[in-house]
């Protein structure tokens, strides 16, 4: 066992709950005469309200510029935050720990710390097709997609698949993600070993397909409602890992596929539900002709009891209002793509309308996606929203693939800031990882300059070290 005191500048999100309970603490410190000249470090700007990922829960962001993160490795958690020179005085000295664990100080202070990256929809198989030229949605499904999914029967390739994955996502900073296996039960046993064996925080599911897809990825009815059974009694919160039945999308479903998998959803309090939304006209089209008889895409799933506060829906780009309302009715939650959608040809997504009727989270979608690094993606949802004429400040997306995506899935009162107890998943960025970026970074003049320049710029490259629970399961040149 051991304490580790992580010095760098940190940064992260707080809801209005969480900025009571701070602001307390710092109103303690400062009448505490040891503390109170080390409060000038941090900055808690109650100013700055950000579009909320749940309605009415306000977030602000805290910056600590000397700051220091405090972990423990045996029990994966925080133990605190705040000032350097504060957190060493309290926890430096391993004669003040009563039992007796080690003390282990690392130096990252030219280097900003924020809570580990969350990717809300990914599809893990698709690494091997990424970068796909040439077609939209349905086309490059056919043509690229199926083709390289169909290899996941084969428990070696999703094991090999998964690890390379997993440790990609590391590189990249992110250490949480809703994610995309196959319909093969394989894909989901190989992703969840590995996911194990890293203690990373994960969900996924097999993927229901039973029409409008290759004989050898569709599975007969009721065997992959089996399937997904099987995987929830096995898998589901075990460990740090959790279950999405997955539905690929209206498409590749029969009605009573879609009808059995309510059924299934209904049934559990805590399993998720992942699927595909409105994300390209002929699909939208195509879907209508399926299903006539429904007033449109939403309300395919929405008759089949499919929507819900823990269903994630991917996309979601060509919704009319009366759907909009529904997503905010049921409590819904959208996945915003960026480079998909662009790569894809797709169309562009309303950030802040989505949000002012459901939460959006922010997600890569890899492979239609071209970049594991949320990043990189923060990159492209900014231009994204700047060609409708409207903005995605730093802070807004930096909140968003932290606090708000665990918000998002409902996981924030286990990750997404660094209030103590909660798991200690984090990222070490160093702001200069690149030539340019430190260049760049010497002519800014404020940290939302800062955080900007890193949002277009930066990428794995700034991704010095990646923590999981506390222990370190990434460092530059390093995969473990």
């Amino acid at each position: 066992m051991a304490i580790h005191i992580y010095q760098a500048q940190l940064l992260h999100y707080l809801t209005e709950d969480d900025l009571a309970i701070r602001s307390k603490e710092l109103e303690a410190a400062a009448k505490d005469s040891d503390n109170a000249q080390y409060l000038n470090t941090i900055e808690l700007d109650s100013s700055i309200s950000l579009l909320p990922v749940i309605a009415d829960v306000n977030v602000y962001p805290e910056y600590i510029a000397d700051g220091a993160l405090v972990v423990d490795d045996t029990t994966g958690l925080v133990v605190d935050y705040g000032n350097c020179a504060s957190m060493m005085s309290q926890y430096g000295n391993e004669s003040k720990h009563e039992s007796k664990a080690s003390v282990q100080i690392h130096n990252c202070k030219h280097n900003i710390i924020m809570p580990g990256f969350i990717d809300t929809h990914v599809h893990y198989p698709q690494i091997d097709m990424i970068a796909a030229f040439g077609e939209q949605l349905l086309d490059w499904l056919n043509n690229y997609t199926f083709v390289t999914e169909a290899n996941f029967g084969n428990p070696k390739v999703a094991h090999d698949t998964a690890r390379f994955f997993l440790n990609q996502l590391l590189a990249n900073g992110t250490t949480s993600a809703l994610v995309f296996s196959t319909s093969h039960p394989q894909s989901v046993e190989a992703f969840f070993t590995e996911s194990i064996r890293l203690n990373t925080r994960m969900i996924t599911g097999n993927v229901l397909m039973d029409q409008n897809a290759p004989e050898n990825l569709c599975v007969p009815t009721e065997q992959g409602i089996r399937d997904a059974q099987n995987i929830i009694d096995k898998w589901h919160e075990r460990g740090r890992q959790h279950v999405a039945i997955t539905p690929r999308f209206a498409i590749t479903s029969t009605p009573k596929q879609l009808q059995m998998t309510g059924e299934l959803y209904r049934s559990y309090d805590s399993v998720y539900l992942q699927t595909h939304l409105a994300e390209n006209l002929d699909e939208v089209v195509f879907v209508r002709e399926l299903y006539p008889n429904h007033k449109g895409y939403l309300d395919v799933y929405h008759d089949m009891g499919l929507l819900g506060r823990r269903t994630t829906l991917a996309h979601g780009i060509y919704l009319e209002t009366s759907e909009y309302e529904v997503l905010r009715d049921t409590g819904t939650q959208i996945a915003h793509c960026p480079t998909s959608n662009l790569f894809l040809g797709s169309g562009l997504f309303d950030l802040s309308k989505t949000l002012s009727y459901t939460g959006v989270s922010i997600a890569t979608d890899v492979g239609a996606g071209t970049s594991l690094s949320m990043l990189t993606t923060l990159s492209e949802a900014y231009k994204v929203q700047q060609l409708q004429k409207k903005s995605l400040s730093a802070h807004q997306g930096l909140y968003q693939i932290t606090l708000g995506n665990a918000q998002s899935l409902l996981l924030d009162d286990k990750i997404g800031n660094f209030m103590p107890n909660k798991e200690a998943d984090f990222v070490v960025i160093n702001m200069g990882g690149t030539e340019l970026l430190e260049r760049r970074m010497t002519q800014t003049k404020s940290l939302e300059e800062q955080l900007f320049v890193l949002m277009m710029l930066g990428d794995d490259r700034v991704i010095e070290q990646t923590v999981i629970a506390g222990v370190s399961r990434y460092k530059r040149s390093t995969t473990l």
